[in-house]
């Protein structure tokens, strides 16, 4: 085989489409991320990824227990446990979640949100709602990811995940 057709069929594969998939993919999280983000600094001086934490401990505000450990906040707002103790730390500071040992495992630390907490959630709900429909709209008209918004839209009329337990 000729050193040419080695290349040609390296190349050949149908990685490039994948990862082109991929990209327009983060582009598009890249976009609503910093356009929520924007949205609900300005408004109520709250991060996206603090908004996330308070959603994710709110939704097991009432739930039996209703309260997270701290790995799992990790992960389900998608950080590492450091970067979640920090997040934590600030949101704590603020007043708007509280943590505390597990009774039955001393190494267990619980995190909770405060009526503070869920007052700015709730307040905070329409500005990040609005701001990821006009995300979505401005990028639905770019080519690239017209697509990617119509699969987002598709999942709208799915029913919503349970909360974690």
């Amino acid at each position: 085989m000729e050193r040419t057709e080695v290349r040609r069929k390296a190349t050949n594969r149908p990685e490039p489409a994948l990862a082109h998939g991929w990209c327009a993919l983060s582009a598009l999280h890249g976009r609503i991320e910093a356009h929520i983000e924007r949205a609900l600094q300005a408004e109520h001086d709250l991060s996206e990824r603090e908004f996330s934490v308070l959603d994710v401990l709110s939704a097991q505000h009432d739930g039996e227990g209703g309260h997270v450990r701290m790995h799992e906040l990790a992960d389900a707002v998608v950080l590492s446990q450091s970067a979640t103790t920090r997040l934590v730390n600030r949101l704590e500071d603020r007043g708007l979640l509280t943590r505390y040992l597990c009774a039955t495992d001393r190494r267990g630390i619980y995190t909770d949100v405060t009526e503070a907490g869920l007052d700015l959630l709730e307040k905070a709900r329409p500005t990040n709602d609005h701001a990821l429909r006009e995300a979505l709209e401005s990028a639905e008209r770019r080519t690239e990811l017209a697509p990617l918004v119509a699969a987002v839209r598709a999942l709208e009329t799915l029913d919503p995940p349970a909360p974690a337990s």
